[in-house]
């Protein structure tokens, strides 16, 4: 009696940590082609737009990109990314999702409740250190207010514009530039009332089905992801398209649910013969560096494949640095 007993609260111990995702709270670090929560990635690929044509729209390219980019800090429920902002970027992300809490005017960097110890300033900062040093390139950055309601970060995020970089460096349209019109630039996908200042967020195609109640729903999950990767290359090339492979849930917590789904666009992309067409944005949580290669070979016109850099060398560049550029202010007192 007593054994069947002890036999039951097994099974169902067994079945609550399937579908919590318990295994995993306490782990070793992770480095897979598909997964990679490590402190730093396998191999970077810095400047690898610099062989996309300028006159490319830049909704008919592949990127590959980061859900909650900054949110490192908070544990198992808040953290998306092991990756500082500056790997991230060398890895050869270009699209970066960042949420900000507005208090009296200050901006910092959190993800729900959890703060992620810095603010707006050290993200545009790092920002245009990087687009300095790798003028090729341009950086996608949704903006979204994040664990406050004010409605109201448009002036604190001009604020911080004109106190970390130059604003110049932005795109200052809500029109879908080019390649060659984005090279060196921050393109803000606003999400948050105002006035423009860059694209809103709102004009792409999105699918972001980021509940996932239990790691019993990571297949539909999966669904959703598919079923916009398979539409992204006949949808309107003049829109860009933006897939989150991310996603959680009270028992399902995200490097659970990244651990499953990426898996499955690794063996998606790898299954696909043909490279030349538009995926647009993949969005991820812990991405690793083969799949951010295997998302930037995916684009319509033929491309040079890239240099890769050891991951802790510093590559060179021959682009000639913008002097719109060279102006860094400095932080708040």
């Amino acid at each position: 009696m007593m054994s069947g007993i002890r036999g039951g609260r097994v099974k169902m111990q067994r079945t609550l940590m399937i579908l919590v995702g318990v295994i995993g709270l306490s782990h070793a670090a992770i480095q897979r082609p598909d997964y990679d929560d490590t402190p730093n990635p396998e191999f970077l690929n810095p400047s690898w737009m610099a062989s996309i044509p300028d006159d490319q729209p830049l909704s008919q390219v592949t990127l590959p990109g980061t859900h909650n980019t900054m949110a490192l800090y908070g544990g198992v429920y808040a953290e998306c990314q092991t990756w500082s902002l500056a790997s991230q970027l060398r890895a050869g992300v270009r699209y970066l999702d960042v949420r900000l809490r507005h208090i009296n005017g200050k901006l910092k960097l959190h993800h729900g409740v959890s703060y992620q110890r810095g603010h707006f300033g050290h993200v545009l900062q790092g920002v245009a250190d990087f687009l300095w040093e790798y003028p090729s390139e341009t950086v996608l950055m949704r903006v979204k207010e994040e664990c406050s309601e004010t409605y109201d970060i448009y002036g604190a995020v001009v604020d911080y514009i004109h106190r970390y970089i130059h604003w110049d460096l932005l795109w200052h349209s809500r029109i879908v530039p080019t390649v060659g019109e984005a090279r060196g630039r921050l393109i803000v996908l606003q999400d948050f009332p105002g006035p423009d200042l860059g694209v809103r967020y709102g004009s792409m195609d999105i699918a972001d089905d980021w509940k996932v109640p239990t790691l019993l729903h990571v297949e539909d999950k999966w669904q959703s992801v598919y079923q916009h990767l398979e539409a992204a290359p006949a949808g309107n090339l003049a829109q860009i398209y933006l897939t989150y492979s991310s996603g959680a849930g009270v028992f399902a917590y995200p490097r659970a649910v990244a651990l499953r789904v990426n898996a499955q666009l690794f063996d998606y992309l790898s299954a696909k013969t043909d490279q030349k067409q538009r995926l647009g944005i993949i969005c991820m949580d812990f991405p690793a560096a083969p799949t951010i290669q295997m998302i930037i070979d995916f684009q319509l016109r033929e491309v040079q494949r890239p240099v890769f850099y050891a991951a802790h060398h510093k590559p060179s560049f021959n682009y000639r640095i913008s002097s719109r550029r060279n102006k860094m202010l400095r932080h708040f007192p």
